[in-house]
């Protein structure tokens, strides 16, 4: 190693690149690569979101109708064909509950569970959830189980 071919250390020297408006010397001075004029020439300038260049924003053309109730109340609903198929699978006896559905992954921890009245249920289950159509409860009753209203 001699004078002729040191260098620094891998990684120590950054290349800062061009610094912008620092005079007409630096090459990039005077409107320092903004352009002329507008509002994206000047200082503190943000682009809206949504904004189209002054035409009218989207969001602002499409016509808006209708409301969101804030206290309805969702329920997520489970069939009868699919509480036949769990039996056709012994994966459940005779009973079902909010923690087998959420254990099985047909409804999640915090949902209210509402039994349909779809499909046709040939097996005597206990069935325990939040709400039950009417259907289902009567389905659910002729097969000589029992539904629970949590």
């Amino acid at each position: 190693m001699d004078l002729s071919n040191l260098k620094p250390a891998e990684g120590s020297v950054k290349n800062q690149g061009k610094r912008i408006g620092r005079g007409q010397g630096s090459g990039k001075g005077g409107t320092a690569t903004r352009g002329h004029k507008g509002a994206k020439s000047r200082s503190g300038y943000s682009k809206k979101l949504g904004f189209e260049g002054g035409q009218m924003p989207l969001q602002r053309r499409v016509p808006k109708f209708g409301f969101t109730n804030i206290n309805r109340v969702d329920y997520q609903g489970v069939n009868l064909d699919t509480l036949q198929k769990l039996v056709d699978e012994k994966k459940i006896k005779d009973s079902v509950d909010f923690e087998s559905l959420l254990s099985m992954g047909l409804v999640g921890k915090s949902e209210l569970v509402k039994i349909l009245g779809r499909g046709e249920l040939k097996s005597k289950l206990t069935v325990t959830a939040h709400k039950f159509t009417a259907t289902a409860k009567a389905a659910i009753e002729a097969a000589g189980g029992e539904a629970v209203t949590l």
